[in-house]
């Protein structure tokens, strides 16, 4: 039986200086900061049930990896079981804080650094907009003026950065390695493209709502279309990878470079999945072939397909609906007039987070923080 443990902060430093030094032997740390501003953790603070699934969302990239590379053979009895526990306990109250990918992939980190710090970069290029976009004191040409600044920024960062020129689908399906995760592991897959529809979805409730009332309620909406796509998995989970030009297609219109790197993003997690599932690919080369794939999603002059191409990719793969639909119609959906129970200060509402019956749900009062400097852990 899995139980789920908190460990000390001095214990995960002590940990995590083990594994960045052990690591240290195979390339060179560094570090990576956000862009300063007054703007940095509005996520957190206005939209908490969104904000902190993304820190359970980290956890379950490391620990797919870490088992992948790690247990081949002996993998499908595993991973059951960190579905599991991703979707009954994690995901359901998610940590208040980033985990230390490191601690949970020491294997995999020491095999291909150079990717896990391109995921983290592109990441929080994710979280610095969605900042941008829950900072109630900036006017939307302030908002996206500081979103451009942003991708700049990102882009400045040539060691780490995914390109902005949208590439090939080609390179994610169409490899002789390609698809074999999704083949082997649909549920798991169906979750990982659960996640990044979601990731790229709450931009929209942003852009589509006109008050504060309609964002909060847009957010609320999209978080609950994401618990739905868990319900008889994988029945109810994206079909095909999420691209942002189709789901989130007014903040691809008014971001396009950013959308751009988020779909060679989500690319190159996929394409990761297949190279350590393939058996084709010999277990000494498997890092190897990770960073020939980096530098394809890094490079602007190959593999590289037009903008209009890219924004019609959705039709090609078999329609917006079955990457999950388009995260604008769910704040549409819920646009009514505002009645005298509604605040736009409430934190929280019962339709975000697993159905009650699921078991797995927690009530209102059930929603504990952890304690400042918690951690996440669990142990078989």
């Amino acid at each position: 039986m899995r139980s789920r443990a908190f460990v000390a902060p001095a214990v995960w430093a002590l940990l995590l200086v083990a594994v960045v030094g052990t690591a240290g032997a195979q390339s060179q740390r560094d570090e990576q900061f956000y862009y300063p501003g007054g703007f940095n953790w509005q996520f957190l603070a206005t939209y908490p049930e969104a904000a902190r699934l993304f820190n359970a969302f980290d956890y379950g990239h490391a620990v797919l990896y870490e088992r992948l590379y790690t247990r081949q053979n002996r993998i499908g009895p595993e991973l059951e079981e960190e579905y599991r526990y991703l979707t009954n306990d994690l995901l359901v109250r998610p940590p208040r804080f980033a985990v230390a990918e490191e601690v949970i992939m020491p294997a995999y980190a020491k095999l291909a650094w150079r990717a896990k710090m391109m995921f983290d970069w592109a990441h929080i290029l994710h979280r610095q907009i969605y900042d941008a976009y829950a900072d109630q004191r900036l006017t939307p040409l302030q908002r996206d003026s500081l979103i451009e600044r942003l991708t700049d920024y990102y882009l400045s960062n040539r060691r780490y950065a995914f390109t902005d020129k949208p590439k090939s689908m080609a390179l994610m399906d169409e490899q002789y390695f390609s698809q074999t995760f999704r083949k082997a592991h649909p549920k798991f897959n169906g979750l990982i493209w659960a996640y990044h529809w979601l990731q790229i979805g709450l931009y929209e409730p942003f852009i589509e709502g006109q008050t504060r009332t309609e964002r909060k309620a847009g957010v609320q909406a999209t978080v609950a279309r994401f618990w739905s796509m868990l319900d008889d998995p994988p029945s109810r989970m994206p079909k095909v990878m999420p691209m942002t030009s189709a789901v989130a297609p007014k903040f691809s219109t008014a971001h396009p470079r950013a959308a751009v790197i988020f779909d060679n993003l989500h690319m190159m997690h996929d394409i990761i999945s297949d190279i350590l599932t393939a058996d084709t690919i010999p277990h000494r080369l498997k890092g190897e072939v990770i960073n020939r794939q980096l530098d394809k999603l890094q490079d602007p002059s190959r593999d590289v397909i037009s903008m209009d191409e890219w924004r019609k990719m959705a039709d090609h793969m078999g329609g917006v609906d079955a990457m999950g639909g388009v995260a604008a119609e769910l704040v549409q959906a819920v646009r009514a007039p505002v009645t005298s129970n509604t605040s736009d200060n409430a934190e929280n509402v019962h339709d975000v987070g697993p159905k009650p019956d699921s078991g797995a749900a927690p009530t209102p009062d059930d929603r504990q923080e952890p304690e400042p400097g918690d951690s996440v852990s669990h142990q078989h």
